[in-house]
């Protein structure tokens, strides 16, 4: 009879922030009227630039947030040390 010899091995998951990744993607939303800007790489930048028009449109509009459904961020499993 073999015996089977089992290895495990510790794995982190994080952030891919290799040069190749994916780019990350967000957008705001409006929490008066719940309008969602335009997703961009350009977090918070781009999105905040949205805020500040949409505020510019409708200055009783003063409450934002990071619109979850729109969010694109990579990750993935980093190998650690084996046990």
């Amino acid at each position: 009879m073999t015996r089977a010899t089992y290895r495990f091995r510790e794995y982190r998951i994080k952030p891919d922030l290799r040069p190749g990744a994916e780019p990350i993607a967000s957008a705001m939303q409006c929490k008066t009227c719940e309008e969602v800007s335009e997703r961009t790489e350009d977090f918070p930048g781009g999105a905040v630039a949205w805020a500040v028009r949409h505020l510019k449109s409708n200055p009783e509009h003063r409450e934002y947030r990071e619109y979850r459904e729109h969010i694109t961020r990579s990750y993935r499993a980093e190998p650690g040390a084996w046990r």
